[in-house]
């Protein structure tokens, strides 16, 4: 369903009466497409305490071309040297006049350190979290904000690209933490899964398509997995992205065995995108939609994620990528049984994810959704539908594409580093962090 209060903010009676008013004024978010695939404009680099991160080589290769000052398509800000309250002054006062001059749809990036033993320096760089969520519930016209923590600029450069591109319109106020390990460059950033195996769960339809879009446009083999009843439109799916479908019910006992054995060749990205929900407050609740949910959305990922990997199915520099909500980070009331699944989902991925790279050489992510322009949610009744539109730094509902490229981000062969995470695509959502 269209956000006609989106539309209607756009137009100049919208934004006069909308002002008037006191409304939300929300930017139309500019996304990635072919023919503009990276910002318009150029970047800011700035720097706040002393540091010795090599980042001006990797910022050359996002594409945006560097800036003196005035104004940007994108502010970095170098904070990793920030070690005390003093070196935070550094902070403001290089974003103080800096910040006015983003351009509508920007980036504005911090880049922190990993807290050490020191609690000077520990406090100082957790303060860096509380002030870029805050920057970005204040800083409007659809930019975002982030806070990347790092050791090694080379690392982080798919996050970096990630994180200064169009494809991260609808993730903001986030805190991504990367490793040193080694990045494993493409041979085509246009491309970077040639040549790679994609499964995606739940694929014939919604996010789950949009997540099949995108994992071929950069260059995918992607498997379409849906239940039996949606084979027809799993099959649409595949064939239109050059790939094959699977008719499978996920909950099956013998899901990952026969997932395995469809894929002989193995399998480089595994993305648990298939979800239910069966909302009841609790004191309504009977234990099949309870059952039902947990059953689909966790333990599912839980027993298929195991046998995959016990089995090899998964190549050494595999990515797993799991769809957490945040319903679970939050809460949500009606959705106990929702809540718990995704929270399940994201207490599977910080716990398995060391172990998972240790043993197989492969990464756990999830993704947490926030209020994501559906079906489902166009289902929703109309004054819940807005309030999840606005409850949010950007005022509107993302859309499937953007789960879609932050899928596609942490499928990334160069974001071996990025592990353990669970990363929201919600515009910021003022539910819960």
């Amino acid at each position: 369903m269209a956000d006609r209060y989106l539309s209607f903010t756009g137009t100049a009676p919208g934004r006069f009466l909308s002002r008037r008013l006191g409304l939300p004024q929300p930017a139309v978010l500019r996304r990635w497409s072919p023919e503009r695939p990276a910002l318009d404009g150029p970047l800011l680099h700035l720097t706040a305490g002393a540091s010795d991160l090599d980042l001006a080589p990797v910022l050359a290769r996002t594409g945006l071309k560097p800036a003196e000052a005035g104004a940007a398509a994108a502010v970095v800000l170098d904070a990793t040297g920030v070690r005390d309250v003093a070196a935070l002054g550094e902070v403001h006062a290089a974003l103080h006049p800096a910040v006015r001059s983003v351009a509508a749809s920007g980036r504005v990036l911090v880049l922190g350190a990993p807290l050490d033993g020191d609690h000077h320096q520990a406090a100082a760089q957790q303060a860096l979290e509380g002030f870029t969520r805050s920057l970005g519930k204040e800083i409007g016209r659809g930019r975002t904000v982030n806070l990347v923590r790092l050791t090694d600029a080379h690392a982080a450069e798919s996050t970096l690209r990630f994180l200064l591109s169009p494809k991260s319109a609808y993730v903001s106020g986030q805190v991504i933490h990367v490793g040193a390990d080694a990045p494993t460059a493409p041979d085509d950033w246009d491309r970077p899964l040639a040549g790679r195996t994609a499964l995606v769960t739940g694929g014939a339809r919604g996010i789950g398509e949009a997540v099949a879009e995108t994992l071929a446009r950069d260059g995918a083999r992607v498997v379409v997995l849906d239940v039996p009843a949606a084979e027809a439109d799993a099959r649409r799916v595949a064939e239109r992205l050059g790939g094959t479908a699977l008719a499978l019910d996920v909950t099956a006992a013998d899901a990952g065995e026969r997932i395995a054995a469809a894929l002989p060749d193995g399998l480089d990205a595994l993305i648990h995108n298939a979800g239910i929900t069966r909302d009841r407050r609790l004191v309504n609740m009977p234990a099949d939609r309870w059952g039902a949910v947990l059953e689909v959305n966790l333990a599912s990922v839980l027993r298929t994620t195991d046998a995959l990997l016990a089995a090899g199915a998964l190549r050494p520099g595999g990515r797993i990528v799991a769809t957490a909500s945040i319903a679970g980070l939050a809460g949500n009331a009606g959705q106990t049984n929702y809540g718990a699944s995704k929270a399940g989902v994201a207490g599977l991925v910080r716990a398995l994810a060391p172990r998972a790279l240790a043993e197989h050489g492969v990464t756990v992510n999830a993704v947490a959704p926030g209020f994501i322009e559906t079906k489902m949610t166009a289902a929703v009744p109309l004054f819940i539908r807005e309030a999840g539109r606005r409850m949010n730094s950007l005022a509107q509902g993302g859309l499937p594409v953007d789960v879609a490229e932050t899928t596609a981000w942490l499928a990334h062969p160069a974001s071996g580093a990025v592990n353990g995470q669970v990363v929201r695509v919600c515009g910021q959502s003022l539910l819960g962090a």
